[in-house]
């Protein structure tokens, strides 16, 4: 037997989770045929066989997360020795295995194979018959062991509340990304309005905001920066890497637009534009969702004034962007009617003062009102 693993998806995705099997037990299948469909926080990827042959197995189901270097398919074949390049680790062969090597192979430490060391064989059974999903039950018994009252009373608050729904793909590993932002880093946030009344009809907002950010990290380049907060080690960059959130109805997703600073307006509309529509049609390859140096999240295009948005280690800072409004603003020593962009900076003190999180932001808001036109 032999057993192809999960391929490397890209740096930084570890695992993914299983979409879509495209191919059953017992099929002979050939050389890059479709196996399966997996979803990682960046994108749908489809994987294709590295071989022909009979498939013997199918490890996990679908929403069941597989590990980069787990088994996937385990394929019938003449060899009598297992071939090293193929095989994970020792599979589970003997008696004596322990119950880290026991875990069902392409389940994630949290599903099937978790709820093995937590639950008894007993439980188990109730937990199937009652329809509950282990996944979701914090055990009250020792080491976190899940107990029949456990699964009675999750079948209870079931039945009133309805069953929960685990986190998939893009929104459990968004879930995962924020839980260590907010254990990691220091921020405070600082908000100011750009008068924006010059701005000409039909102005494109978007290429105002990154050039705007663009002159900022230039006059304070410590912003543009990624720090390494268990080192202590700080690393400046020449290029600024634009990470720009984009709202999808899987998620949130945050391509990342390089080297704003050094393009054309119109090369960057384009390279945006690119962008949006990769993400949007989830063909987007992970490289490009990765390695950004800052970050814009213009949520002003729905609803909000000002926000304290999330800092993504090891990036530094986030700029948000909110809706554009008119209110009275004195110009001239007189009252008159003005357009405002309220902007919001969130920076990680553990870098950067306060001072230079103001100065950053004073340039923005400069560029910003400059009139270019």
């Amino acid at each position: 037997m032999k057993y192809f693993k999960l391929p490397d998806l890209g740096e930084g995705l570890p695992e993914a989770d299983i979409l879509e099997w495209h191919v059953n037990e017992g099929d002979h299948i050939a050389e890059d045929q479709l196996l399966v469909s997996v979803e990682t926080a960046k994108a749908v990827i489809e994987v294709p066989s590295p071989q022909s042959g009979v498939i013997a197995h199918l490890f996990g189901a679908q929403g069941d997360t597989v590990h980069t270097g787990e088994p996937l398919v385990e394929f019938i074949t003449d060899d009598e020795e297992e071939d090293s390049g193929t095989v994970v680790g020792s599979l589970v062969t003997a008696e004596a295995a322990s119950q880290e090597d026991s875990f069902i192979i392409g389940a994630s430490p949290s599903s099937l194979a978790h709820r093995q060391q937590r639950a008894t064989p007993a439980v188990r059974a109730l937990a199937n018959r009652l329809d509950i999903d282990l996944d979701t039950i914090q055990g009250s018994g020792q080491q976190g062991a899940i107990n029949t009252h456990d699964v009675e009373h999750a079948a209870r608050f079931n039945k009133a509340f309805g069953a929960p729904e685990r986190l998939k793909g893009v929104r459990k590993h968004m879930a995962i990304n924020m839980s260590q932002a907010h254990a990691q880093v220091v921020p405070v946030s600082l908000f100011e309005d750009a008068h924006i009344s010059h701005w000409p009809d039909k102005t494109d907002i978007m290429m105002r905001l990154i050039q705007a950010i663009a002159a900022a990290c230039q006059k304070e380049p410590i912003i543009n920066s990624w720090f390494d907060g268990q080192q202590l080690t700080l690393r400046q960059h020449q290029h600024i890497d634009l990470g720009v959130a984009v709202d999808t109805d899987k998620g949130l997703f945050v391509p990342v637009l390089r080297d704003i600073a050094g393009r054309s307006e119109t090369a960057l509309r384009e390279g945006l534009n690119k962008l949006r529509d990769d993400v949007s049609a989830r063909t987007i390859p992970a490289a490009e969702l990765q390695g950004a140096t800052i970050t814009l999240t213009n949520f002003g295009t729905m609803a909000g004034r000002y926000a304290t948005p999330i800092i993504v280690p090891p990036q530094v800072a986030i700029i948000g962007a909110g809706v554009i409004r008119e209110e009275a603003v004195i110009k001239n020593k007189k009252l008159a009617i003005g357009k405002i962009l309220p902007i919001s900076l969130t920076f990680d003190h553990r870098v950067a003062t306060g001072g230079e999180a103001a100065r950053f932001l004073r340039v923005f808001i400069q560029s910003l009102e400059d009139n270019l036109n």
